[in-house]
C-alpha cells in the first residue's frame, strides 16, 4: 500500500543517513592524532548550521558572513516566516508536526539535516540543545564538529553536583552544600540543622532560575512546608530538565552575582575576558548585565579571575564558557556553577574587550590556537563600561505577563555607543506566544558606568513600540534608581525596591490626541470654552475692479459686469453657446 511504501522509503532514507554518518565518523577517527603520527591539519569550515532560532541565530549568522562561511538555519513550522530563517544562506524545516519548542530538540532530525546538506559544524547558540552533552556527542559521532566544549566536559559541568566537586578538587571555594543529590526532605532537614538557615533546594541539572526553592527558617523545616518545597522543586526540575535530582546549599545572604567569561582552545591554552555583574535579577532571572563589575575591589577581582581559570584548566575546558560566583557583603566569594555555552550577556564582554566571542568560538572549533587568534591574556585589556538590557514583550504592570501579537509601530533608540541585537524587532513582526519573550538586547557602551547608564536611559526613552507591551518602563526605573547608578546593588535589589513597579502613564501623544478629538466631536467639550467651537460668519467686502483699458472709472457700489455664467442662468444654454462662439457677452 501507499502507507507501507512511504514507511519503507523513510526507513531507507534514515539508513542512508546512518551510513553517511558512520563514514564521516570513520574518517574523523582516522584523522585523530596518535602517538607516533603527525597532528592533522586544522579543518576549515565552509558551511555551519545554527541549531537555534531568533536573536542568537542571527548573531551567529552575522559572524559566519564576516568569516565568509555559508550559514544554515533550521526552523519549526511556526517559524517559517521568522527573520532568522531569512537571514541564513540556507534554511531547512525540522520537527514537522511537533510542538514549537520540541522541533528544536529533535537531535536525530537536526543531525540528519546537517549530514544531508554537508554541514561541517553546528553552533548550538544558547537554550534548547546548547548544554545537552548527548547532542554534542551525536555531532561527534556523525563526524560534525560541535562548536562548544567536549561532550564529557559538558556532562560534568552541566551536573551541578559534579561541577561543585570539580571546584573542590581545583581548590576553589564553594558554598556549603550536600555532597550529592538528596532523595528526601529529611536529608534537607539534617543539612539545615548542621549549617543553619536559610537554605536553597536546587535542581542538579537546572538553570534559568527554575527548579529552585528557598527555605528560610528551622520552623519551616519541621513543618509541612519543606516537604512541599521539596516536591515543587523536584517536579519543576523534572518537567524542565528531564531529571528531578536536587541538592541543598546554604543560602548566601545579600550576594552580588559575578561571572567570568572564559575562552579555551583545543591545545590546553585558556584565558579570561574579565567579569560581568549580573546582580540585578528577578526570580533568579538576569535583567541587566554590566561589564566589568563596577565597584568590585581589585583584590577580589583578581582572585575570582584566577580561580575561574584554574577550575577551567582542571576540567580541560575548551571553547567559550562562564564560571559564576556569589560575592557576599564581607568580600567572601563562592563558586556556584559553570555555564558550558555562550551566554545571552556575552555582548557586554565583547564591547569592553573588542573580542568577537562568536568568531572566536568558530575559529577555536576549527583547531586554531588562542595564539593564532592573538588572544593571549596580555592582549586582552578591558576598556570602559558596558550595560545590557533585555527588552522583552512582557507587561511589568501585570506581573510581567507575556504579551504576543503584531508589532504595529517600532522605532528603536540609536546613536553613539548603542548596539542592538534582535530578530523580530520591526513593524509588522508577529510575536509568538510559543517562545522566549526576548524582543531586543540593547547594549550601551561608554568610558565609565555613569556614562553608560546615561546612554542606556536615553536610548530606551527613544524606543516607540506599539502593538505589544514591553518591560521598558521597568528597565528605566531600574536604571534611574540611585543604588544602580552608584553600583551598590545586590541580588535583593528588585525585591527591596517596590517603587520600581510604579510606572508613568503612557506618552503615546498621537493616540491621545485622536481620542480627544473623537470625544469632543461626539460628545462635545467637557468644559465651557471661551469661544464658540463653530467659526463666526464673515462677509468680506468685494473691492471694485476695472474692466479693460477702455472702461471708465466705476463706483465701488456698481455691480460686476455680466459674464458667461450670468448668460447661462438668464438666457439658457443656447444663448450661452452663442456667446461662447462670439466671445462676446450680450449687454
Amino acid at each position: 500500500s501507499i502507507h507501507n511504501f512511504s514507511a519503507v522509503s523513510n526507513l531507507i532514507s534514515r539508513l542512508r543517513m546512518r551510513i553517511l554518518a558512520a563514514s564521516h565518523a570513520l574518517k574523523r577517527w582516522c584523522l585523530q592524532p596518535r602517538r607516533g603520527y603527525a597532528v592533522a591539519k586544522p579543518k576549515e569550515f565552509k558551511k555551519v548550521m545554527v541549531a537555534n532560532r531568533g536573536e542568537i541565530a542571527i548573531r551567529v549568522f552575522r559572524a559566519l558572513n564576516e568569516l565568509q562561511m555559508t550559514s544554515v538555519a533550521i526552523y519549526s513550522e511556526q517559524d517559517k516566516h521568522s527573520m532568522h530563517r531569512l537571514k541564513a544562506d540556507e534554511g531547512y524545516l525540522v520537527g514537522k508536526g511537533l510542538p514549537p519548542v520540541a522541533a528544536y530538540l529533535t537531535i536525530d532530525q537536526i543531525i540528519d539535516t546537517a549530514l544531508q546538506h554537508k554541514v561541517d559544524a553546528i553552533h548550538p547558540g544558547y537554550g534548547f540543545l546548547s548544554e545537552r552533552s548527548d547532542f554534542a556527542r551525536a555531532c561527534s559521532h556523525a563526524g560534525i564538529t560541535f562548536i562548544g566544549p567536549s561532550a564529557d566536559v559538558m556532562a560534568r559541568m552541566g551536573d551541578k553536583v559534579a561541577a561543585r566537586q570539580a571546584a573542590i578538587e581545583a581548590g576553589v571555594q564553594v558554598v556549603p552544600g550536600t555532597p550529592g543529590p538528596i532523595t528526601s526532605a529529611e536529608e534537607a532537614i539534617e543539612f539545615a540543622k548542621q549549617y543553619g538557615t536559610p537554605i536553597i533546594l536546587k535542581a542538579a541539572y537546572g538553570g534559568g532560575g527554575r527548579g529552585m526553592r528557598r527555605v528560610d527558617n528551622i520552623d519551616e523545616l519541621r513543618l509541612f512546608q519543606v516537604g512541599e518545597s521539596f516536591r515543587r522543586a523536584f517536579s519543576e526540575a523534572q518537567a524542565a530538565f528531564g531529571d528531578g535530582s536536587l541538592f541543598v546549599e546554604k543560602f548566601v545572604e545579600r550576594p552580588r552575582h559575578i561571572e567570568v567569561q572564559l575562552l579555551g582552545d583545543n591545545h590546553g591554552n585558556l584565558v579570561h575576558l574579565y567579569e560581568r555583574d549580573c546582580s540585578v535579577q528577578r526570580r533568579h532571572q538576569k535583567v541587566v548585565e554590566i561589564a566589568p563589575a563596577p565597584a568590585l575591589p581589585s583584590g577580589i577581582r583578581e582572585k575570582i579571575l584566577d580561580d575561574a581559570v584554574r577550575l577551567a584548566k582542571h576540567v580541560g575546558y575548551q571553547n567559550a564558557g562562564t564560571v559564576e560566583f556569589l560575592v557576599d557583603e564581607k568580600g567572601n566569594y563562592y563558586f556556584i556553577e559553570v555555564n558550558a555555552r555562550l551566554q545571552v550577556e556575552h555582548t557586554v564582554t565583547e564591547e569592553i574587550t573588542g573580542v568577537d566571542l562568536v568568531q572566536a568560538q568558530i575559529r577555536i572549533a576549527e583547531g586554531k590556537t588562542l595564539n593564532d587568534l592573538k588572544l593571549t591574556q596580555d592582549n586582552i585589556i578591558p576598556h570602559g563600561s558596558a550595560i545590557q538590557c533585555r527588552v522583552t514583550t512582557e507587561d511589568p504592570a501585570r506581573g510581567f505577563q507575556p504579551d504576543s501579537g503584531r508589532i504595529e509601530v517600532f522605532r528603536s533608540g540609536e546613536g553613539m555607543g548603542i548596539r542592538l541585537d534582535s530578530a523580530s524587532a520591526f513593524a509588522g513582526s508577529i510575536i509568538s506566544p510559543f517562545y522566549d519573550s526576548l524582543l531586543v538586547k540593547v547594549i550601551a557602551s561608554a568610558r565609565n558606568h555613569p556614562n553608560a547608564c546615561a546612554k542606556m536611559i536615553r536610548a530606551l526613552k527613544e524606543f516607540r513600540i506599539r502593538g505589544v507591551k514591553t518591560n521598558i518602563p521597568f528597565l528605566l526605573n531600574v536604571l534611574q534608581q540611585p543604588a544602580f547608578l552608584n553600583a551598590s546593588v545586590d541580588t535583593y535589589f528588585i525585591d527591596e525596591n517596590p517603587d520600581l513597579f510604579q510606572f508613568q502613564p503612557s506618552q503615546n501623544r498621537a493616540q491621545k490626541l485622536l481620542n480627544f478629538l473623537g470625544e469632543v466631536q461626539v460628545n462635545g467639550p467637557t468644559t465651557p470654552l471661551a469661544t464658540d467651537l463653530k467659526p463666526a460668519y464673515v462677509n468680506p467686502p468685494i473691492p471694485s475692479t476695472r474692466h479693460g483699458s477702455w472702461a471708465q472709472e466705476e463706483e465701488e457700489s456698481s455691480p460686476p459686469p455680466v459674464g458667461l455664467r450670468q448668460v447661462l442662468i438668464k438666457d439658457g444654454p443656447e444663448a450661452f453657446a452663442r456667446a461662447n462662439l462670439l466671445f462676446i457677452a450680450p449687454a
